[in-house]
């Protein structure tokens, strides 16, 4: 080199300036030159994948499972017409990262590759970030991770590839993001919302993904009114240890907890928008008061009316309240002491008798993997009809430990984020649970990765040769189902083929031998479970 500072440098020294020592990406002619430079002279980690969009799922469950910045990169035109998908399932996941997209030069625009990208990306809901010149790229760089942290969303940093050798005079640049919580709110609304719970008497404390880092304020403020806890899905495993734990709230409750939810008269959401499968479309909210704390306004009433809405801290609020209740010598609700919790929060079990010859019974599958599976495991799910069964029956250590691709109700997305998560945690087990079409759609090709990385990764593919809400369509509707059903190849004999283990499971004996190859894997590992398509419970959402 010639001693000079170029924008390329300068772009991979600004990504490490924020302290991020690994990215998510697919090179090409706009970002070729600052990758080589962020992993020859930065000695930070690049992740090659074989599809643009997979560099931003990973990047978005390092995000959330690291609580570090996520960062991927792609070049121009297709390669980010590619992560349209994963940018809006982030962007409606609230999840932080940011996407480093090469644009096509600015003096040629008859590019056969050019496109709007501003325009592009402003469809997604993520945030867009114009790189202005060589000499403001740091500033750039840094400004799109502080965007990125402050609105929580992805955030698309545009860099012409003709900045790339331009002359650029680096200067660190850090952006500190407010960390400072939400207010907590006086007045009119906390005194009603206030009177509300006090005069509660079957009250439950609800918390959402938004309430996490709160967890222990919220605990305080249960056992004070002698409430039960629950958790949205995004939320799962928040009250592992605590007595009064309901675990998920809503249309995945147990049905001795869906009737317990019905008989409460008053609801306390913390971090929750109330989506329609966390209230079931309305009908969990009926018969009862309704207190909505949260620190986004334009998550407040999105989903659901409340009685009492308070913009305001989760965990703040919640002591703030606790604060008031002992004020007013408010008496315990008594609650907890009415509900039987083994029976309220046990799944009805499955006997693996019950499956025709050839299949195995998914629910017995999903009982004695959860039974095995490592404990300290990281859970990441794909979309599709069999995902609701296992968000009941397979239980993670903690919110960050789930990774739940369903933002945008898409399928084929799992794999890729289990990806991202090993690298964000890598000395615990990931284990994905996919569908057949799912791993078909956004799989197979990045299985390869995790072959190549030489990830710690279990995979189950419930495979029941159909896409599987289609095909629950089609027969309720006396329909003939055959357009859903698919032909796979086996999955198992793909995985070996990539030289790595598969395991075909097609009884509750040859499952026992699939737990064997868990205990004893070495490298990846792909569990392939037929699944009789008439025999697959439905989603409950």
């Amino acid at each position: 080199m010639d001693g000079k500072t170029y924008t390329y440098q300068s772009i991979a020294r600004a990504v490490l300036d924020q302290g991020i020592d690994t990215m998510f990406g697919l090179m090409g002619d706009a970002n070729l030159f600052m990758v080589d430079h962020y992993v020859r002279n930065c000695g930070a980690t690049f992740v090659p994948v074989s599809y643009e969009g997979s560099a931003v799922l990973m990047a978005l469950a390092y995000s959330h499972v690291s609580g570090k910045m996520g960062v991927a990169t792609v070049t121009h035109g297709p390669a980010l017409t590619n992560c349209v998908t994963a940018l809006t399932e982030g962007a409606r996941g609230h999840i932080p990262m940011v996407l480093l997209a090469g644009d096509t030069p600015v003096m040629t625009p008859q590019n056969l590759q050019n496109i709007d990208q501003r325009e592009l990306v402003k469809v997604t809901g993520a945030g867009f970030e114009q790189m202005r010149s060589a000499g403001t790229a740091a500033h750039d760089v840094a400004h799109a991770f502080f965007r990125a942290r402050v609105e929580k969303r992805p955030i698309v940093l545009n860099m012409p590839a003709d900045f790339m050798w331009q002359e650029a005079v680096h200067e660190t640049k850090t952006f500190k993001a407010f960390k400072a919580p939400a207010y907590v709110p006086e007045g009119d609304d906390l005194d009603e919302a206030v009177g509300m719970i006090a005069s509660a008497r079957r009250p439950i404390i609800l918390a959402g993904g938004g309430a996490v880092e709160a967890r222990d304020k919220l605990v305080q403020l249960a056992d004070r009114l002698e409430a039960p806890l629950a958790t949205t899905l995004k939320a799962k495993g928040l009250f592992n240890d605590h007595p009064f734990n309901m675990d998920i709230f809503g249309t995945l409750s147990t049905p001795a907890a869906y009737e317990v939810i019905a008989k409460s008269d008053c609801l306390v959401c913390f971090g929750t928008s109330l989506h329609h499968f966390t209230t079931d479309r309305g009908a969990l909210m009926k018969g009862k008061r309704i207190v909505q704390v949260n620190d986004t306004v334009t998550e407040v009433s999105k989903n659901f009316h409340a009685d009492a809405a308070l913009v305001a801290d989760a965990g703040l609020t919640a002591g703030n309240i606790v604060y008031w209740l002992d004020e007013a010598e408010i008496p315990a609700s008594g609650f907890t002491r009415e509900l039987d919790m083994a029976a309220l929060t046990a799944h009805p079990p499955a006997r693996a008798t019950t499956a025709k010859d050839g299949f195995v019974n998914f629910v017995h599958a999903l009982d004695r993997l959860e039974e095995i599976l490592p404990q300290n495991r990281i859970l990441a799910t794909d979309g599709g009809r069999f995902m609701t069964e296992v968000w009941c029956r397979i239980t993670v250590p903690d919110p960050k430990s789930f990774l739940v691709t369903a933002n945008f109700g898409s399928i084929g997305l799992g794999l890729q984020e289990a990806l991202g998560a090993g690298f964000a945690a890598p000395n615990r087990p990931v284990v994905l649970f996919t569908g057949d079409g799912g791993f078909m759609m956004g799989g197979i090709n990045e299985f390869n990765t995790a072959v190549r990385m030489k990830q710690d990764l279990v995979v189950i593919v419930c495979n029941d040769s159909a896409y599987g809400a289609e095909h629950i369509q089609f027969l309720d509707r006396s329909m003939d189902p055959g357009l859903a059903m698919f032909d796979w190849p086996s999955f198992a004999d793909v995985a070996t083929a990539l030289g790595v283990k598969g395991v075909t499971v097609r009884s509750a004996d040859e499952l026992e031998a699939a737990i064997v190859e868990i205990e004893n894997r070495t490298t990846p590992l792909l569990i392939e479970l037929r699944l009789d398509p008439n025999d697959v419970p439905r989603m409950r959402i």
